[in-house]
């Protein structure tokens, strides 16, 4: 086994024996309603049909809600326990609240510290580090769909955050045979790029299939939240940062090997400390080191979905003003620019998705002049869009649409919610 993908792809001993015993058993207001358009009547005119996008099936969801201080949902997760020589990483991982813990703010923290509370025992002696890994063998699997989590990763040398899955027949097949998907990982020495990749039988440790992704302008991922997903069909994965696709990939990038990714896969999440990849901690890293995490979510959307722009009155396009992933930014009206904040994706589950985030009617909002912002996506009607064939971008829940304030034309003219007119302020040429 290579040293670079080492981490415990060939499991600790307590998870195999869980794996193998489920074998066998913010709002922003409305500051400003400007009128909506108007038919060449005067008088609104009634909305074209819509072709609603079916809306995807939220099969799994973990938005850590809880009182602070509280342990995971044992009915989503288990924790695994003890050391992994396989990396010749250095932290204990514990059970219980310890490491793993909710912040009563919607957020679970996985906290990793410079201590042993019990003289645990480690391959290399007595361990100097604990920390948690969580998993969802036996409880949850998926097979296809948008996977995805929000995370604030650690910083610092030595650090190893991921996100990542396991076949649900490792039990029988065992590792490599089983299958890995990364959908991220970070190590500590690259604070700005996290990397996804594929292993498999004759494709693992350094061979493993994959790339990476830089942020822009030497920013770290330890500095904000980020959305790591994968969309996974039928012999194809796609990874994505904050809604930005960055590889595909498919049987033809195999060599002719087997592709072992159509089949169910069970979810892991962890924060080592150490090991061959990363290297151990220096005098340089600080402790304890935290990866909080926002929600983890698997639904049925079967792929990335259409992307490209979405362009409208005066062949200007819908906007994130600034490029700010904040929620609440505005959603407005500006040249099209082809940059990231214009690049709209027509999701399976009925959002339209721009850097990470939806398109969301503020404070779920139905009424004229309701404004258009860019939001964690949830689920919720305010969320949900619809393209007619006259080319209108209805909500259904408020019967309106995507509008644009007052026909103004202008850059930064805000998005709005209005009965629907068929004035050209409300048409919308979206990607196919």
């Amino acid at each position: 086994m290579s040293l670079r993908h080492s981490r415990s792809r060939l499991r600790s001993s307590a998870l195999l024996s869980a794996v193998l015993a489920a074998a066998l058993s913010l709002t922003l207001t409305a500051t400003s309603p400007a009128a909506g358009g108007t038919g060449s009547d005067g008088a609104p005119a009634p909305a074209a049909d819509a072709a609603p996008v079916a809306p995807a099936a939220v099969t799994f969801e973990d938005t850590f809600d809880g009182p602070a201080g509280s342990a995971v949902d044992g009915r989503k997760w288990q924790l695994e326990t003890g050391d992994n020589v396989n990396n010749h990483e250095r932290q204990y991982y514990t059970a219980g609240s310890s490491n793993a813990a909710l912040n009563g703010q919607g957020q679970l923290v996985i906290t990793a510290r410079r201590e042993n509370p019990n003289n645990y025992q480690c391959w290399y002696g007595r361990c100097e580090y604990t920390s948690a890994r969580l998993n969802t063998a036996g409880r949850f699997t998926a097979r296809y769909g948008h996977v995805e989590t929000r995370m604030k990763l650690p910083r610092g040398q030595g650090m190893w955050p991921a996100f990542w899955m396991l076949g649900d027949d490792f039990g029988d097949v065992g590792w490599p045979a089983t299958g890995e998907i990364d959908i991220m990982e970070n190590v500590g020495f690259e604070p700005g790029t996290v990397h996804g990749t594929l292993h498999g039988p004759g494709y693992f440790g350094e061979g493993g299939i994959g790339a990476g992704y830089t942020l822009p302008g030497g920013r770290a991922f330890a500095d904000d939240f980020h959305t790591f997903a994968i969309d996974w069909s039928p012999d194809r994965i796609s990874w994505s940062v904050d809604g930005t696709v960055y590889q595909t990939r498919t049987p033809a990038d195999l060599g002719g090997r087997q592709w072992v990714f159509n089949k169910d896969f069970f979810l892991i999440m962890n924060l080592a400390v150490g090991g061959f990849w990363p290297g151990d901690p220096d005098g340089s890293t600080r402790f304890p080191q935290q990866l909080v995490v926002d929600h983890v979510r698997v639904t049925t959307s079967d792929g990335p979905g259409a992307a490209g722009q979405i362009s409208g009155l005066a062949g200007k396009c819908m906007d994130v003003a600034g490029a700010n992933t904040g929620n609440g930014t505005p959603v407005q009206l500006y040249d099209c620019n082809g940059t990231a904040a214009q690049r709209w994706t027509r999701a399976g589950d009925g959002t339209l998705r721009a850097l990470g985030k939806c398109l969301d009617a503020t404070a779920n909002g139905t009424a004229n002049g309701t404004t258009l912002q860019l939001w964690d996506c949830n689920g919720r009607p305010n969320q949900q869009w619809a393209v007619s064939g006259a080319r209108d971008i209805v909500n259904p829940a408020a019967d309106k649409c995507a509008d644009v304030t007052g026909s103004n034309a202008a850059n930064g003219t805000r998005l709005q919610l209005w009965t629907c007119t068929g004035a050209a302020n409300q048409k919308w040429n979206t990607p196919a």
